[in-house]
This record gives C-alpha cells, sequence and structure tokens, in this order.
C-alpha cells in the first residue's frame, strides 16, 4: 500500500462538491460504471447534469470541521472507529477533532453497504485511503496558491497546511473555498505503513463516550412528531395464518388507538399478525397479550427437534449436491484398511442480539423513510423500493447504532412490516420487538448433520468425503426450490491449502426441507462447518498416530509460507512441543483472515471438565486498531463457547421451544476463560476481524477435552459440568 498510488484510483474517480455549509470540500467518488464505463473525472455540474450522485465520505467546512461519513453499521464491532481512523490517518486531522455521522443507504453512492461478512475494512480501506490522501493534496494545492508557492514545499498536518520553508500555516477551514474549486487528483501517493499515526495503533473508540453519557441514539431511541407506537403477535407457527381473533380486551387499554391484521414477508412466504397502535410502547405490549387469536395452522408442519435432525440424518444416505470434488474418493472407502466413518451435529441457534429488534417507518405518498438498527441499509432500501414499486430515490433508510446484529438485523422482514404498518394507519410509527418476538420468529442458524469419511495411506490422507445435511439459507427464496441451481458453497471454514494435499476429495451438501426460516449467523456456515472440518482432522491424526498440529502442518504444501507461519507461531506462543494434557488445537480460513486456536482444559468435578485458556492467533492482513481486534476476538471466543456448550434454539409442535435467556442462557463473567490474542504482522490484504475467530473455538474445545479425558464429543452443544459418554 505504501508509496504508490492505489490501483482503485484507476477505477474511482475522485470528484468534489461546494456550497454544503456555505463553502464546504465534499470529497467523494464515483464508480465508472455509472457513467457509462468511462473513467472521466467530471465537474460537480457535469456530474449532477448526469445524473451522478457522489459518495461523501468527507466534508470538511469553513470552521475547519471535518465530518467522516461511516457507510457501514455500528453493532459493536467498530466500523464506527475504523472508517475513520483510516481516513484521518492520510487527510492528516486528528482524530479526536473529527465528526463522524452514518451515512443513509444508498447503493450507488457507497456501494455494498451491508455490515456482515467482515467486510467493511477489507472491503473499503483503499478508497477510504485515496479519499482521504485525495482531500489532503486539494488543500495542499490550494494553500501553495494562495502563498504562491510550489506545492512540493508544503505539507499537512493535524488540520493545516504548513510552508516548510517560513512555517507559515493554514487551517483546512481557510483552505476550503479554493479547494472545491480544484480538481481533484487523478492519482495519490499513500503513506508507508511504517508512517502510520493513526492505523495499527490502539487509539480510544470514538463511539464510547455517547454510548456511556447515553447520546447515542440507538433504534428505539428515534422519535418523530405525531409517532404512534406498535406491538404485533404473530403467528407462532412459521408461516401461520390468522383465522380470528378478538381485540376488545385490547382496545380497552388506555392508550390504545387500533388494532389491525398485518402480514410480513419471510423469504419467499410471509407470516401473519395482529398489530396493536398505541400512543405509547407500554400500552402497545400491554394490549397485545389481551388479544384472542385462533391460527391458521392448517397444512403447516408440527415438526420437532428430533423429527428434523431424524430427516437430516436419512438425507445423508443421498449423494447431495456436490460443491468441491477432485479424483474419486468413493471407490477407496469399501476396500480400505485403515479409514474412518463419522458423524457430527450441531443445533440451531437464536441471534439473541442484546437489542431486540425495532424499526421506524413513515410511509407518505412522497415516499419512505425509515429508521433502526438496520445491519443493510442498502439492501433494505432495494426491498422496499420494488415492494412498493416506487422509485429507489424515493426510500430513504437511516441507520442508527445497533446493540448488536450478527446478521439478523440485515434480513427485510422488520422494516418491511413497519412500513407496511405505517401506510395502514397513515402515521409515522415505531415497531418494537420483545425478547420472545425476537427468539421465536427466527431466522435461526441452521442446524446441520455432517457425514466424514476419510481413508488414510500412512499417515497421509489418500481420500476424503464430507457431507453436510442441513437447510441451505438460499433455498427459501425461491417458492420452486426443487428447480433452483445451488452456486454458493457451503464449504467454507477449511484452510484452502489443505486441499491440494488430498488427491481425492468430495464435498457435497443435501438441503434439508424445512419450514424453519433460517440464515446468517456470525460467520455463517463456517461456524458449523469448523466443528466437523477440524473435530475430524483431530481424528485422523490420531489415527495416523501424529501430533495434531503436525499433522495439519505436513497437509499444506511448502509454497504456502503465509499459513505456516501462523502454525508456528500458534506453535511457539503454546509451548506446544512441551504442553500438558488438555490441550486442543483447531484452525479455520473465514472471510479473508486465516485463524488457529489453541483451548486448555482441566479436570473440574468427577465428570466434568473447566475452560483455563483460550490462546488465538489471528491473521488478518493489513489491520486498522488492535483494540478493536482484540474486542472482536474475545466475543467470538465467548459467543462461540456458549453455542458449544450452553444454549440451543429447539422446536416442538412446530414452534421455537426457547422463548427468552431464562431458558436459552447466554455465557456469564464466570463461564469466560482467559483470552489471548496474537496478531500476525504482514503486508497481506486486509481480512475480517468480526467473525473469523469464531469457527475454531468449539472444535478446539472438543479436541482439548479428548486430549484430557478420551472422550469424543460429536454433538453440540454439550455440558461441561457433566460430559456426554464417549
Amino acid at each position: 500500500m505504501s508509496d504508490q498510488s492505489s490501483s482503485s484510483l484507476s477505477r474511482r474517480n475522485f470528484l468534489r462538491l461546494s456550497g454544503m455549509t456555505g463553502a464546504a470540500l465534499t470529497i467523494g467518488y464515483f464508480m465508472p460504471a455509472l457513467a457509462n464505463g468511462k473513467p472521466t473525472i467530471i465537474s460537480t455540474a457535469d456530474a449532477a447534469g448526469a445524473g451522478i450522485d457522489l459518495t461523501a465520505w468527507i466534508r470538511i467546512d469553513k470552521t475547519g470541521l471535518v465530518t467522516i461519513f461511516s457507510h457501514r453499521a455500528e453493532m459493536g464491532q467498530g466500523a464506527y472507529q475504523s472508517i475513520p481512523q483510516i481516513v484521518a490517518e492520510e487527510l492528516e486531522v486528528d482524530l479526536s477533532k473529527v465528526k463522524v455521522e452514518f451515512a443513509k443507504g444508498h447503493p450507488s453512492k457507497y456501494g455494498s453497504q451491508i455490515t456482515g461478512g467482515s467486510s467493511t475494512v477489507r472491503g473499503s480501506f483503499k478508497a477510504l485511503l485515496n479519499t482521504g490522501a485525495a482531500s489532503r493534496e486539494m488543500l495542499i494545492t490550494a494553500a501553495a496558491q494562495t502563498w504562491q508557492v510550489d506545492a512540493g514545499t508544503c505539507y499537512a498536518s493535524e488540520g493545516q497546511v504548513i510552508h516548510r520553508p517560513t512555517g507559515k500555516k493554514l487551517g483546512y477551514g481557510e483552505l476550503v473555498e479554493k479547494a472545491s474549486g480544484l480538481t481533484p487528483p487523478a492519482s495519490v501517493k499513500l503513506k508507508a505503513r511504517k508512517d502510520y499515526k493513526y492505523i495499527g495503533k490502539p487509539v480510544a473508540r470514538l463511539d464510547n463516550p455517547d454510548k456511556i453519557n447515553g447520546k447515542a441514539v440507538f433504534g428505539i431511541d428515534v422519535s418523530l412528531p405525531g409517532m404512534k407506537y406498535a406491538a404485533v403477535e404473530r403467528s407462532p407457527r412459521f408461516h401461520g395464518k390468522v383465522k380470528s381473533f378478538n381485540d376488545k380486551k385490547a382496545r380497552a387499554v388506555k392508550g390504545v388507538i387500533n388494532v389491525i391484521k398485518v402480514e410480513m414477508p419471510v423469504f419467499s412466504g410471509t407470516r401473519e399478525g395482529i398489530a396493536v397502535i398505541a400512543d405509547n410502547t407500554w400500552a402497545a405490549l400491554k394490549a397485545k397479550k389481551l388479544l384472542e387469536i385462533e391460527w391458521d395452522d392448517s397444512g403447516i408442519e408440527q415438526f420437532s427437534t428430533e423429527s428434523l435432525y431424524q430427516r437430516m440424518k436419512e438425507d445423508l444416505a443421498k449423494p447431495g449436491l456436490p460443491q468441491k470434488a477432485l479424483g474419486d474418493p468413493v471407490r477407496f472407502f469399501d476396500k480400505a484398511e485403515k479409514k474412518l466413518d463419522l458423524i457430527y451435529e450441531t443445533p440451531y441457534e437464536s441471534h439473541s442480539a442484546m437489542e431486540p429488534l425495532n424499526c421506524t417507518a413513515h410511509y407518505t405518498s412522497e415516499g419512505i423513510r425509515v429508521w433502526g438498527p438496520i445491519q443493510g441499509p442498502d439492501w433494505i432500501q432495494s426491498d422496499l423500493s420494488t415492494r412498493y414499486k416506487l422509485p429507489i430515490e424515493k426510500v430513504e433508510v437511516n441507520m442508527t447504532f445497533l446493540g448488536g446484529g450478527f446478521g439478523r438485523k440485515a434480513f427485510t422482514d422488520y422494516p418491511a412490516e413497519a412500513v407496511s404498518i405505517s401506510k395502514a394507519i397513515n402515521a409515522p410509527v415505531q415497531v418494537v420487538w420483545t425478547r420472545e418476538d425476537d427468539m421465536t420468529q427466527g431466522p435461526f442458524r441452521p442446524g446441520g448433520i455432517y457425514g466424514c469419511r476419510a481413508v488414510l495411506q500412512g499417515d497421509r490422507i489418500n481420500a476424503l468425503e464430507i457431507k453436510l445435511a442441513g437447510q441451505n439459507m438460499d433455498h427459501q427464496w425461491s417458492p420452486n426450490p426443487d428447480k433452483m441451481d445451488y452456486n454458493r458453497s457451503t464449504t467454507e471454514g477449511w484452510l484452502e491449502p489443505y486441499f491440494e494435499s488430498i488427491p481425492n476429495y468430495r464435498f457435497a451438501d443435501i438441503p434439508t426441507e424445512s419450514p424453519v426460516p433460517v440464515m446468517w449467523w456470525r460467520s455463517v456456515y463456517s461456524s458449523t462447518n469448523a466443528f466437523a472440518f477440524e473435530s475430524f482432522w483431530d481424528e485422523m491424526a490420531v489415527a495416523a498416530g501424529k501430533d495434531p498440529l503436525a499433522f495439519r502442518k505436513a497437509h499444506i504444501w511448502d509454497n504456502h509460507d503465509r499459513y505456516h507461519k501462523l502454525i508456528d507461531k500458534v506453535k511457539e506462543v503454546t509451548n506446544w512441543e512441551n504442553r500438558g494434557k488438555g490441550y486442543g488445537v483447531a484452525f479455520a480460513e473465514c472471510f479473508g483472515s486465516i485463524i488457529g486456536e489453541v483451548v486448555q482444559v482441566s479436570k473440574n468435578g468427577e465428570n466434568g471438565v473447566k475452560v483455563d485458556k483460550v490462546t488465538v492467533v489471528i491473521d488478518c492482513g493489513w489491520y486498522v486498531n488492535p483494540t478493536i481486534i482484540e474486542q472482536q476476538v474475545e466475543g467470538s471466543v465467548i459467543m462461540a463457547l456458549g453455542a458449544a456448550t450452553i444454549h440451543a434454539t429447539n422446536f416442538r409442535d412446530g414452534k421455537a421451544v426457547e422463548t427468552n435467556f431464562h431458558q436459552y442462557r447466554l455465557s456469564r463473567i464466570q463461564d469466560t476463560p482467559e483470552i489471548e490474542v496474537i496478531i500476525m504482522e504482514n503486508d497481506e490484504k486486509a481480512g475480517g476481524v468480526g467473525e473469523p475467530s469464531l469457527p475454531p473455538l468449539a472444535p478446539a474445545l472438543c479436541n482439548a477435552i479428548y486430549d484430557l479425558t478420551g472422550k469424543r464429543i460429536r454433538k453440540l452443544p454439550f455440558s461441561l459440568t457433566n460430559l456426554p459418554e464417549a
């Protein structure tokens, strides 16, 4: 990245916009596709005439105030900090004097705004660096012209341009009027990593003060003139309908204004419910409990957890849809002398973000406006535009802070429901979900069963077949799923170089049919895949008579230096070769990062274990803030530990069983072990941070338990205090 112009400048051309607050300098870029593929720098007037919107990343007004726009949601993962930290580095401004605002949903301005796939930094850092550098160079040029000196004799520092020979200074605010009339540079020189002031440093988060003093605006804090409040009693069974309802008791509650039937889209189907509209949240929630509803469950399967997993087990006998394959592994299994044939099982999980779902919406003849804890503002904007047949510019999506998301708040169902209620009552409305709504309605992380077979030849894997039977997330989008093409790989999570060393392998999935709505959950398929993959690797290592770490390393060719360095670092920081009993290791590759984790356990009672320490080595390449990385890794480990040992979503009579935290218990402080985080230093491109550390925890834990007790755990969740029989 250092001492060269970024390739992004050849694809995205910077523009400037004046007149925002008197005279202001606003810097952004547009993608060539928006200008018929012509990468041409054009004036603001020409851009407006051509209907091209600028990506407004930075605005500097005449007072010198620098506003940096965060185009991604902030749900605790640190985007609100990382984006300004990147921009401020090249802009040369004091980060403590920067104002941050959430950008509105606008795909033609900001490209993808989905906060998922750990993509915020890795998908935007080059554009952000170049935007900051372009702004800096325009301000330097403006100062040089003012002083009538060579721009090469000037430099920028802490919101000022300084003339090196004379020491003269001009603040950015004094230069914006002149700078706004300049043509943005076609290319810029970026700093070398060694010269960074902010990037790579543990800078304090900008959102902390407002979250501590209560100024931070979350979805439920939104208030509009004339706003009403709604709570919805939805069908307890997925895709259920309303047969009849009696709202007499609900309407008698003081503050209740109306009771109406509503419909919420859920993938290719719908779920019906009854909405209580009131002049305050408490009245709406109180009245909701008094509704008398008869549900039409005709044609809806009355399934249970047991029947779902029995169906998955039966599906494992099918060939499945091949995702990755090489050679012909199947022909080796019948005659092989040294082989393994094992099954692993993972549960359904609720997202259970601390902030339940909510959304504020206002539908008018002029368009739609929504506010809330939204992970994908561009997705919501597109969905509402299509659903209500409105031009996309007539749909405004405003992000607030999120109290957790984990993928659930990227879905389009809850904003669509809020808009439908606003339209029905002809007023702005805030729809608030209870914890029970949030935990029983889904969508959930899909459960799965993995069939894993391998043939060993000496201490090498000669043939490998892994099949996943479980719900395919993409299956739900079509009313005719049997006719769909499945292009999405469900095999993510393996270290990719493993494949090169196995001469015969086959990975396949069997989309198990079920009415349960499922979707992305932190680290998506990797969250369950890694448990089967890395547990099976350990079992293969034992069968081959090899050390688990050495067995993995031996299956990665020498030309993959990055992977070997990671394994060597894991070996070094855990003193692996001199370890005692109770150590387990696992690796994962997830969203551009590679991770190794070692879990240490000790005996706890007659048939239990205690998790003493988790060591995480993460190689996420180019990174912004080590403190945020540590926070995200710790959060991933704790969430993964809960999913492995404490909680799961179960079903009975076609409904979710767990309704609140008294049944779906989350990890507590006393459940949390010591967590050590080591960040690899290299020049690799940026990878994800918010999700990749979750997948290796469960297999590393189960491998550690085997190392200590000799018991193999192949089904999650399990109890740490009463281990299942081997």
